[in-house]
């Protein structure tokens, strides 16, 4: 299957809806006919990053997540997670394995590891006090 397609969801920054952008992320790629390991890696990787937009981009005081994911001709899923949250001070030192700034949330500081275990790209873009954008990339074989 060859085609291209783009959609981007806008939703409060709120936990429940963290599963409703697994669920969205995994229903747009559906066409593609993923296997299941790859539909299970861009669900994790999507509500990780989302997790990630609520918890540490707004503190949990509310804001919105925007969710843009697009299909390439290719097979090619790309997905940006973008909040206007606080913004990350130093993006190399959250993405190191186990750091977390919320250690009093028991966070396991594993977030951007797991999105860079399940996915072919990642790249993280943040301004202090304007937010966060992650953006990946994930391959879909055709079958």
């Amino acid at each position: 299957m060859s085609y291209e397609n783009e959609v981007t969801v806008i939703m409060d920054a709120i936990s429940q809806n963290e599963a409703f952008a697994r669920i969205t992320a995994a229903a747009f790629v559906a066409p593609l006919d993923p296997t299941i390991g790859d539909l299970t890696d861009i669900k994790t990787a999507v509500s990780e990053a989302v997790t990630n937009a609520i918890i540490h981009g707004y503190e949990n005081r509310g804001g919105e997540v925007t969710l843009r994911m697009k299909i390439s001709a290719d097979g090619e899923v790309n997905v940006w997670i973008t909040d206007h949250g606080v913004g990350i001070e130093d993006i190399e030192r959250a993405m190191t394995p186990l750091y977390t700034s919320k250690p009093e949330l028991e966070r396991s500081g594993m977030g951007f590891t797991v999105m860079e275990t399940f996915m072919d790209y990642i790249k993280v873009t943040s301004a202090l006090g304007e937010g966060t954008t992650v953006e990946m990339r994930k391959k879909i074989e055709t079958r």
